[in-house]
């Protein structure tokens, strides 16, 4: 960012203030989803505008109403609130100050000629805008809902351009705290902070952005950093996950441990220095069942906030199970009857639904810590525990029965990984074997024979199993054993894509991710 001087900027005898803004992109957004359908519309207006984007430049340069309009990026701050100072309103054709100023916006060199009369739209777009690769003009569509809230402004747009369309949600005001206690108040807290140019480029396919996503379970810490071609395509270039364990005792006390919050505090502030050290864009955080459920999870998120200045949005096991169907069906695209499911340390999320589209999707209380805690799977056990385990796992996934048998069934989590990583014998975990493979009763039945007569320390030997996993893994493969009794179904596909690539889709305005 260009630094320029603070204060107001003076604009056709016009003093501009510059104000804090936050946005976020994505189809599910509006305003029955933030809680803006209880006030009233202020104001509706649509507009087409044609937004000048860069691949360099961080700035913001339209065209609108005739005029040329800069918004330049004064300054990122606490938990990515941007200022954002309108800096030129120009009539065409551009003087060569103006020209200067676009350029410099845009992050490019201004031309070194410009005639007399200045420079005409026209002649912008065909000699300095369509010649250079790092330069793309955009005509947007726009209709949008204006609302007032805690003294900011609310809009909910409706974007369209040539390639694409997509909503998006923003708050601004001058006062920052007026924005951070309204994103609070409408439940948007967490989410990343995506201005128009970034939102453009993703849905235009245009230039190499890169994004993570941390995601907090009650078992794990996962990260996943992805970068988007200027082709829309999608690059890995991290995904890891680090067994924390943050729901011990959770069950008993119902609160957070000190341990396990620290344990987990230290791997999310590893992983967001790695996301760093990637030169990421943005990053988003969410957590689920653990932080859900337990009574110190804001407390959890206090000091994650604190400590590394990120938000950890704790999403609800409904959004959990959405994001996760998002994720999975996009990898292994079908067009039959589906169900989605993942089994985590705190709950499973289930979702139904015909290809892409969702017909019905929950959250039960059926996690693999809870169920090692109580049946001791931690270690070897009998073949009367197993039973007693299995059959206290059936009675809480009642809502799986007479539904009728589904076409496919998707597994996705880290309990399905591991076992298909088993399967395979993987001593290196590799995501794209993993990715599709088979697991049929036989197999699974297999390896929870293989975890129950074996206690944590020899399971930990065991080529595929994440040694960290060694504690829940009997109580994860009762779990998904149990979920193919109950849909009547003898095998299952196992994707390796979870939450965060649901996450990272969504938040970032992506549609496939890896």
């Amino acid at each position: 960012m260009t630094p320029r001087p603070p204060g107001a900027t003076r604009l056709v005898g016009v003093t501009v203030v510059p104000r804090w803004e936050w946005r976020s992109f994505g189809e599910h957004l509006g305003e029955s989803g933030t809680g803006l359908a209880e006030l009233p519309v202020q104001q509706v207006v649509d507009s087409s505008e044609l937004y000048l984007l860069a691949t360099p430049g961080t700035d913001l340069v339209k065209v609108r109403d005739g005029l040329m309009d800069i918004k330049h990026l004064q300054r990122v701050g606490d938990g990515g609130l941007e200022l954002w100072n309108p800096v030129l309103k120009a009539a065409f054709p551009l003087s060569a100050t103006d020209v200067a100023a676009v350029a410099a916006a845009w992050g490019v060199e201004a031309p070194t000629t410009i005639g007399e009369q200045g420079l005409s739209l026209d002649g912008l777009l065909e000699h300095v805008v369509a010649p250079n690769p790092r330069l793309r003009a955009v005509e947007v569509r726009k209709h949008r809902q204006r609302y007032q809230l805690r003294g900011c402004l609310a809009e909910v747009t409706d974007v369209r351009t040539d390639h694409g369309a997509t909503r998006t949600v923003a708050i601004e005001s001058e006062d920052p705290a007026a924005v951070v206690a309204t994103l609070a108040e409408l439940g948007l807290a967490g989410r990343p902070n995506v201005n128009y140019g970034r939102g453009l480029k993703v849905l235009e396919h245009f230039g190499t952005e890169r994004f993570a996503v941390i995601d907090v379970g009650t078992n794990s810490v996962k990260l996943h950093v992805g970068e988007r071609s200027a082709d829309g395509a999608w690059r890995r270039i991290a995904d890891r996950s680090v067994i924390t364990r943050l729901g011990d005792g959770l069950r008993q006390t119902g609160r957070l441990g000190t341990e396990p919050m620290e344990r987990t505090v230290d791997a999310i502030a590893q992983m967001l220095e790695e996301a760093r050290e990637d030169e990421v864009d943005a990053v988003a955080a969410v957590g689920t069942a653990g932080l859900r459920i337990a009574e110190n999870g804001r407390d959890f998120v206090h000091t994650v906030r604190e400590r590394c200045d990120l938000l950890v949005e704790v999403i609800s096991g409904e959004e959990e199970t959405r994001l996760a169907y998002l994720a999975a069906t996009a990898g292994l695209p079908a067009t039959g009857s589906r169900v989605v499911f993942d089994t985590g340390g705190g709950s499973s999320q289930f979702t139904f639904g015909h290809g892409g589209r969702v017909d019905e999707m929950f959250s039960v209380d059926v996690g693999a810590v809870r169920f090692t805690e109580q049946f001791g799977l931690g270690d070897a056990v009998s073949e009367a525990t197993l039973a007693a385990a299995l059959a206290a796992i059936s009675g809480e996934l009642g809502r799986l029965e007479d539904r009728g048998t589904p076409d496919d069934v998707l597994a996705i989590g880290g309990a399905a990984t591991n076992l298909a990583a088993v399967s395979h014998a993987l001593a290196d975990y590799d995501p794209d074997v993993v990715q599709g493979t088979v697991l049929d009763l036989a197999e699974i039945d297999r390896q929870i024979e293989l975890y129950r007569t074996r206690p944590a320390a020899e399971r930990r030997s065991i080529t595929g199993l994440q040694p960290a996993r060694a504690e829940v893994i009997l109580a994860g493969a009762c779990v998904v054993r149990t979920v193919l009794d109950k849909l009547g179904k003898d095998s299952l596909t196992v994707s390796d894509r979870g939450l965060r690539h649901g996450v990272l889709a969504e938040r970032f305005a992506a549609t496939e991710v890896v």
